[in-house]
């Protein structure tokens, strides 16, 4: 498969890539391996204030394909001052589009969305 260079871009750099920890860490996970595509995200939270909680920073994991692994550590890279919402920083089909992503491959990218939402959730519980 041939792949864009917005996507081999952030397939090997992988920017983000890791994971975070401490009370301040919220994380939310999506997918499940053995069906191919699994993800996660770690959210640094700073305190909620009057906006609701915001994002310090972001890492990801993840397993799949290589526009998975791009479109994950776009995200977690974008995430960074922002607010932990649930909306991805783009719709899934403007990210689809950006990363070239076949449609055929677009419940890869659902998978990531509902990482994010996990992760965003916990951190408006927090």
């Amino acid at each position: 498969m041939r792949y864009s260079e917005l996507t081999r871009q952030y397939f090997e750099r992988a920017p983000c890539a890791g994971t975070l920890a401490g009370p301040d860490v919220v994380s939310g996970v999506a997918g499940r391996r053995p069906l191919g595509t699994w993800v996660r995200f770690d959210l640094r939270i700073a305190p909620a204030a009057a906006r609701g909680p915001q994002i310090l920073e972001a890492r990801f994991l993840a397993f799949g394909c290589p526009h998975t692994i791009a479109v994950a550590a776009w995200v977690a890279e974008q995430a960074a001052g922002r607010p932990a919402s649930a909306e991805l920083p783009q719709p899934v089909d403007a990210l689809r589009r950006s990363f070239e992503v076949p449609v055929e491959k677009l419940g890869r990218l659902l998978v990531v969305e509902d990482a994010w939402r996990a992760a965003t959730a916990a951190a408006a519980k927090k």
